[in-house]
C-alpha cells in the first residue's frame, strides 16, 4: 500500500498533522497515549475506535479498561496471525497493528471501516507507528529511572541499617528507625518484627505496632510456637515460605486450617527472615484499610531488607549483652571490694578491741571505748553491756547509754528479753516493724517466757557474751527511730565482736585474780608474753601491710599522696640543712583521659593508667627519683637535680613516653601528658606550696596547646594571685548580687521588628564598671561558682520579664553544660518560674553543642520535661562545633542560632564558603521545621544577604547592643516621645 507523501499534502494538513502528532507524543503513559490515538482517529472520520496495547507480550489492554468485544477479540487474533491486518467484511470492521516490537510491546486499533477506507487506515496507522515507537522507548526509559531511583533508595537504606548496628543508638530507637525504613518502600503503618529460637521453639515480638489490634507483645518474652499454632505468623515459619494477600487469598495458599489471632486484616503480608535454610525470624506488614494490595515486588523487597534487618538486630542484641553483662561483672566486682574493704575494717576492729583490753585503766574505759567502735559500724545511740553475776542469780548493767536518758540497775534475773536472749545462748535480732516477729513476742509473752521492760523499742539487737560455752553477759543496741533498724550483717558482726569483748573482760577478771594468786604469776606471765608477742609479731605484720596500702595507690602500686608529701617534708628539711641540695617537683596531667574513659569504659581507662604508671616509672632513676600517683589522671615526680635543665630532660623523657600508642584490650589508645616543673627554693617552705605551683604551671602548659611542658616563674606567680583575687571578688559579687542580665533583642530581619530578647550576662563591678563575662568567666568556671551566678541572672531575668516583654515576646537563657549534671535541673528551673508567675512559653533556654556531649541521655530527658512544660530548646553556635544532624533530631530542638563566624564573612556573590553555609543550614532547618535565627548582624549588607537566603529572624549590633532592662524602657519612652 502506497504511503503519503509529503509533497503531495498541502502545507496546512502538514502543519495540522505535525501539532497532532506533537501532542501524541507528549503522553505521559502508554493508556494516555492509548486514549490519544484513539481521538486522533475518531478525529480522522472513524467510529467505534478501540486502541488495545500489551507491554513486554503480556494480556491485553485495552482503552481506559473497556471490555472488548468478543468478535472484536477474535479479529484482533487474526490479525496477530496474519501480518497484523485483519477485516471483517460483514461487520465492516477492521484490526490492525501500529507499531508490534521483537521485544512484545504493541499497540494496534480496531475500528469501523469500509472496503474504501482500509488504505486511508493503512496510511494512518504507518503515520502513527513512528510516534508509537517514540512513546514505546519513553516508557520504558522512564520504568528504568523508577527501577534505578528505587534501587539507589534501597541501597541507601541498607547502608543506613549498617550504620545504625554500629551507632550507640538504643534498640527501641533502633527498631522505630527500622520500622520508617520499611515504610519508605511500602504501606507499612502495621508492622512487627518477631525474632525465632529454634532450640526453644519460640518467638519474641520485639517489635509489634498495630492501629487495630489490641494484643500486646513483651519485647523480652519468648512465645511458644504452640500458643501461635495455626495463626499466620505460625505458617511462615513452619514452612518458611511468604504468604500475601486478603485473609481469603491466604486461607488458599496453607496447607492446613487458619487460626484467626487478632484483627482481621485487608491485606497481609510476611516473609521469613532466614538465615542460610534456618528460619530466624519474621517480618509482617498488613493493612486494615482499602489501598493497593501488596505485590509481588513488595514481598522481594521485605525479603531482602529483611536478611539486612536481622544482621543489625544482632549486632545491637549482641552488644546490648555484652553491655549487661561487663555492668553485671562491674557491680559484682564493687561488691566484693565492699566487702573486703568491710573486711578489713573488721579485722582492724578486733586488733583495736584486743589492745584495748591490754590498755585500758579501768573497766569504764573500756566500755566507753568498745561503745565508740561498735558506733563506727552499726547505730548505737542505745548500747549497753550486761554481765551475770558469778552465782547466775542477778544482771548488772556496768555499761548503759540510753538517748532518752534512761538507766538501768542491777536486778535478779527475770523474764526481760537480756535474760532470754542470755537463756537462749545465741544472737537475737528483733524488728517491730515486721508482723512475724510481733506475732513471735506476742507468743513469747503468752507463755510467760518473755516480759518486755522499758521503753518499747522498734529494733533490738542482743549478743551473748561467751567464754567456751558459758555465758557471761549481754552485748545490746536498741532503737527507737523509725527507718532505723538492724540487718542479719549487723547481727554478725556484733557477734564477732563480743568474743573479743568477752576475751577483754575475761582478761579483766583475770588480772584481779592474779593479784590473789601471786604465786602462780611468774609462770602465767611468761606464757602470757609469748602469746601476747605472737599477737604483736602478728599485729605488726598487719600494720606494716596496712601502712604500705595506706602510703600507695591501690591501682598502679605507685607511691600516692601521702606518701609524696611525706617525702616533699623529708626534701625540704634537706635543703634546709643543705643550701646546695636542689630537687625538682614535676606535676602531670594525662590530655583527654576524660573522653578516652568516658569512651571505652573506666575498666580500659583503669588498664591505661597502670600502663601509664610503668611508663613514668621507666623514666625516673632508681634510688633517687620518685614517681607517685596524685589521683585520677593526675602523677608527680620528684627528683634530685643538679641544675634546671635535669628537670626539663626529665620532663620530656615523660612526654616522649606517651608517644607510642597505648594497647589496651585489642585497642590502641592515643593520650599525652602535660607538664608543670616547680624547682626548689628558699621560699617555699610547705609540700602544699610546691605542688600547688607544679599544678599552676601544668595547667599553663595544657592551656598553651598540650604535650608541653612549663617551669613555673614569678609571673605565673602573678597571674596566680591575680586569678584568685577574681575568685575572691567573684564570691563576694555572688552574695552581694552583684551579677544582672543584659538584653539584646531579637529582630524579624524585614522590618527589625522585636520577637524575643538574648538575656546576657554582666558584673556590676564596684571599682571595675561593668564587666563582659570574657572577663571573669574562664575564673568562675574554674572555681565553681558558674552555677551560682547563672542562678542568680536566671532569677533577675525572670523578674524582668514583666516590664520587658511585650505580648508574643520571649527571652533566651544561656545553660552551661554544667547545669545538665544535676538530675533536677529542670524540676529547679520550672519551680522559678512558677514563682515568678511568668509563663513557661515566654522562657527559652539556650545550650551549645559542647553540653550534649556529656551526658546525651540525661539532656534529651531533661529536654523532654521542659518541652513538655512549654519551655523550648535553642541550639547556640550551630556550625562551629560537631553539627550532628542526630542532635536536631534526637534532641527536638525548637531553634538553631547560626553561629556569628558564618554571618561575618556572608558574601552573595561567593556560592561557596560561608553563604553555602548558611544555605545548607537554613535548608536542613527548614526539612526538620526549625525556626532559625542568624546572630551577629552587623551590617545592612549582611541583613539583606540573610533575607535573600531566605533567613527571617537574626540579632546583632546593626539592630542593638545588649542593655540594661532601664535603657531598654527608657529607648521605648524616647520612640513614643
Amino acid at each position: 500500500m502506497t504511503a503519503i507523501r509529503t509533497s503531495e499534502v498541502p502545507a496546512a494538513e502538514r502543519q495540522r498533522i505535525g501539532h497532532v502528532l506533537g501532542g501524541l507524543l507528549d503522553a505521559v503513559d502508554i493508556p494516555d497515549f492509548a486514549r490519544r490515538v484513539a481521538a486522533y482517529f475518531e478525529g480522522e472520520g472513524f467510529a467505534r475506535v478501540d486502541v488495545l496495547w500489551m507491554i513486554g507480550g503480556s494480556e491485553l489492554h485495552t482503552r481506559d479498561d473497556c471490555v472488548l468485544h468478543e468478535d472484536d477479540r477474535r479479529l484482533v487474533e487474526m490479525a496477530r496471525a496474519n501480518g497484523e491486518w485483519a477485516v471483517d467484511a460483514a461487520r465492516g470492521r477492521i484490526a490492525a497493528g501500529i507499531e508490534v516490537q521483537q521485544s512484545g510491546d504493541a499497540i494496534g486499533v480496531v475500528l469501523d471501516a469500509q472496503p474504501a477506507l482500509q488504505a486511508r487506515v493503512r496510511q494512518q496507522c504507518d503515520l502513527l507507528a513512528p510516534v508509537a515507537r517514540a512513546v514505546f522507548e519513553k516508557h520504558r526509559l522512564t520504568a528504568s529511572m523508577r527501577a534505578l531511583e528505587r534501587s539507589e533508595q534501597l541501597q541507601s537504606a541498607l547502608f543506613q541499617i549498617a550504620d545504625m548496628a554500629s551507632s550507640d543508638m538504643d534498640l527501641p530507637d533502633m527498631l522505630r528507625e527500622l520500622h520508617a525504613i520499611v515504610g519508605r518502600f511500602m504501606y507499612a503503618e502495621n508492622f512487627y518484627i518477631a525474632l525465632y529460637d529454634d532450640q526453644k521453639d519460640a518467638i519474641r515480638f520485639i517489635y509489634l505496632v498495630d492501629t487495630e489490634d489490641t494484643i500486646t507483645r513483651d519485647p523480652d518474652q519468648f512465645l511458644p510456637m504452640a500458643e501461635l499454632e495455626h495463626g499466620l505468623t505460625w505458617y511462615v515459619i513452619r514452612n518458611r515460605q511468604p504468604l500475601m494477600g486478603s485473609m481469603q487469598e491466604i486461607r488458599g495458599q496453607i496447607d492446613g486450617p487458619m487460626r484467626d489471632i487478632g484483627a482481621d486484616s485487608h491485606d497481609w503480608m510476611g516473609v521469613p527472615i532466614m538465615v542460610g535454610n534456618t528460619v530466624r525470624g519474621v517480618l509482617v506488614v498488613q493493612s486494615y484499610i482499602e489501598r493497593p494490595r501488596y505485590t509481588a515486588a513488595d514481598q522481594a523487597l521485605l525479603t531482602y531488607v529483611g536478611s539486612h534487618i536481622l544482621t543489625a538486630l544482632d549486632r545491637k542484641l549482641q552488644q546490648e549483652e555484652l553491655e549487661r553483662r561487663v555492668e553485671e561483672r562491674t557491680q559484682a566486682l564493687t561488691l566484693e571490694i565492699q566487702e573486703r574493704q568491710r573486711s578489713v575494717r573488721i579485722q582492724e576492729t578486733l586488733y583495736r578491741i584486743a589492745e584495748l583490753s591490754h590498755t585500758a585503766t579501768n573497766l569504764d574505759e573500756f566500755y566507753a571505748a568498745v561503745h565508740r567502735i561498735i558506733g563506727e559500724f552499726l547505730d548505737a545511740r542505745n548500747f549497753y553491756i550486761a554481765l551475770l553475776s558469778d552465782d547466775g542469780e542477778t544482771i548488772h548493767f556496768p555499761y548503759f547509754v540510753d538517748q532518752h536518758g534512761k538507766t538501768a540497775e542491777s536486778r535478779r534475773l527475770g523474764r526481760g528479753i537480756s535474760e532470754y536472749a542470755m537463756r537462749q545462748g545465741k544472737p537475737l535480732l528483733v524488728d517491730m516493724t515486721q508482723p512475724e516477729t510481733v506475732a513471735h513476742i506476742e507468743e513469747l509473752h503468752a507463755r510467760g517466757e518473755l516480759a518486755m521492760m522499758g521503753k518499747a523499742a522498734i529494733a533490738w539487737l542482743g549478743v551473748p557474751l561467751m567464754l567456751g560455752e558459758r555465758v557471761m553477759g549481754l552485748l545490746a543496741v536498741q532503737s527507737y527511730t523509725p527507718g532505723v533498724g538492724y540487718t542479719d550483717r549487723d547481727r554478725e558482726l556484733l557477734t564477732f565482736i563480743s568474743y573479743q569483748i568477752a576475751n577483754g573482760l575475761e582478761r579483766q577478771r583475770a588480772a584481779a585474780e592474779l593479784k590473789n594468786a601471786y604465786a602462780d604469776l611468774e609462770r602465767r606471765v611468761s606464757e602470757r608474753t609469748m602469746e601476747l608477742s605472737e599477737q604483736i609479731e602478728v599485729r605488726e605484720q598487719i600494720e606494716q601491710r596496712l601502712k604500705h596500702e595506706v602510703l600507695h595507690d591501690s591501682l598502679t602500686g605507685l607511691p600516692n599522696r601521702a606518701y609524696l608529701r611525706d617525702q616533699l617534708v623529708r626534701a625540704l628539711a634537706h635543703r634546709e640543712r643543705d643550701p646546695h641540695y636542689r630537687f625538682a617537683v614535676l606535676f602531670m596531667d594525662l590530655d583527654r583521659f576524660k573522653v578516652i574513659n568516658d569512651s571505652v569504659g573506666h575498666l580500659v581507662g583503669d588498664a591505661l593508667l597502670k600502663e601509664v604508671a610503668r611508663r613514668f616509672a621507666h623514666c625516673v632513676r632508681g634510688g633517687r627519683d620518685m614517681v607517685a600517683r596524685l589521683g585520677g589522671d593526675e602523677f608527680a615526680i620528684l627528683m634530685e637535680v643538679d641544675a634546671p635543665e635535669s628537670a626539663m630532660r626529665m620532663g620530656q623523657r615523660v612526654i616522649d613516653a606517651l608517644r607510642e600508642p597505648v594497647r589496651v584490650e585489642g585497642k590502641e589508645l592515643f593520650t599525652g601528658v602535660s607538664v608543670g616543673i616547680t624547682l626548689s627554693s628558699p621560699h617555699y617552705t610547705s609540700p602544699e606550696d610546691l605542688l600547688r605551683d607544679a599544678d599552676i604551671a601544668m595547667y599553663r602548659a595544657k592551656a598553651g596547646g598540650r604535650h608541653r611542658i612549663e617551669v613555673f616563674d614569678e609571673q605565673l606567680h602573678e597571674q596566680a594571685l591575680q586569678l584568685l583575687e577574681v575568685e575572691s571578688d567573684l564570691r563576694r559579687a555572688i552574695t552581694r548580687q552583684e551579677f544582672e542580665p543584659y538584653f539584646q533583642p531579637i529582630v524579624r530581619l524585614v522590618d527589625g521588628a522585636v520577637v524575643g530578647y538574648e538575656a546576657l550576662m554582666r558584673w556590676n563591678h564596684p571599682e571595675r564598671g561593668v564587666l563582659a563575662p570574657g572577663a571573669f568567666l574562664h575564673v568562675a568556671d574554674a572555681s565553681g561558682s558558674m552555677e551560682a551566678i547563672d542562678w542568680q541572672v536566671f532569677d533577675r531575668t525572670l523578674d524582668c520579664i514583666g516590664r520587658l516583654l511585650q505580648p508574643g515576646q520571649y527571652v533566651n537563657l544561656n545553660f552551661s553544660p554544667r547545669h545538665f549534671r544535676s538530675l533536677e535541673l529542670d524540676q529547679r528551673f520550672l519551680q522559678l518560674i512558677a514563682s515568678k508567675g511568668v509563663s513557661p512559653s515566654q522562657v527559652r533556654i539556650e545550650v551549645t553543642e559542647g553540653a550534649l556531649l556529656e551526658n546525651p541521655e540525661q539532656i534529651g530527658q531533661v529536654f523532654n520535661r521542659l518541652r513538655e512544660n512549654g519551655v523550648l530548646i535553642a541550639l547556640d553556635d550551630f556550625g562551629t562545633g560537631y553539627s550532628s544532624l542526630s542532635y536536631l533530631h534526637r534532641f527536638k530542638l525548637h531553634t538553631v542560632k547560626i553561629d556569628r563566624s558564618f554571618i561575618s564573612d556572608l558574601r552573595l556573590e561567593d556560592e561557596g564558603g560561608s553563604t553555602a553555609v548558611v544555605r545548607a543550614i537554613l535548608a536542613l532547618s527548614r526539612a526538620q521545621r526549625l525556626e532559625v535565627v542568624a546572630e551577629g548582624i552587623e551590617t545592612d549588607a549582611q541583613r539583606r544577604a540573610l533575607l535573600s537566603l531566605g533567613a527571617e529572624i537574626g540579632q546583632g549590633y546593626f539592630f542593638a547592643k545588649p542593655a540594661s532592662l532601664d535603657a531598654i524602657l527608657a529607648g521605648r519612652k524616647d520612640d513614643l516621645a
